[in-house]
């Protein structure tokens, strides 16, 4: 008779805690975006990304997505939502596992540059995004980033090999 697994079989979930960060600009019909293209090697190569990176350990989501547009886009959140929340287990470039808090940042103070360390920065309008180069699942939870809908979503996103296995979501 087999026994059931328990709680001392598994393997815990330890994911690498994120943010990811969409800056509206002041109309509210474009978004920052990074286009990947400085960086051989990197992960994201090619790609357009929103701005954000790894919690520092004495961060919390907040002050960690304020750090990450400081540092990646030169300017200050004045305002910014938390619009979701995605689980990425097999994300990483070595299947390491990634948690992700998403936000809007409303307002800003200050003028981002045209580039960083790791692209060009550009100014998309929100419905063109599907046509940029992305990773795959990004098209999936965009149109949750920037719906109407007031509630939060939080999702699992599977990666196995580099590409998406599923996507599921609730609110």
């Amino acid at each position: 008779m087999l026994a059931a697994p328990n709680s001392e079989s598994r393997v815990p979930y330890t994911p690498i805690v994120a943010t990811l960060g969409y800056v509206l600009s002041p109309d509210g019909r474009r978004c920052l975006m990074v286009h990947r293209n400085a960086r051989p090697g990197d992960n994201h190569l090619g790609k357009y990304n929103g701005l954000g990176g790894k919690l520092e350990p004495d961060e919390d989501v907040m002050a960690g997505m304020r750090r990450e547009i400081r540092e990646e886009a030169g300017i200050e959140c004045l305002s910014l939502r938390l619009r979701g929340t995605l689980s990425w287990p097999g994300f990483g470039k070595h299947g390491e596992d990634w948690l992700g808090f998403i936000f809007v940042v409303d307002a800003y103070a200050g003028e981002p540059p045209a580039s960083n360390a790791e692209g060009d920065l550009h100014w998309v309008e929100l419905d063109r995004l599907e046509e940029l180069p992305l990773w795959e699942g990004d098209r999936h939870f965009l149109p949750l980033v920037f719906d109407g809908d007031p509630r939060p979503f939080h999702g699992v996103m599977p990666y196995q090999a580099g590409r998406m296995v599923s996507w599921s979501y609730s609110r």
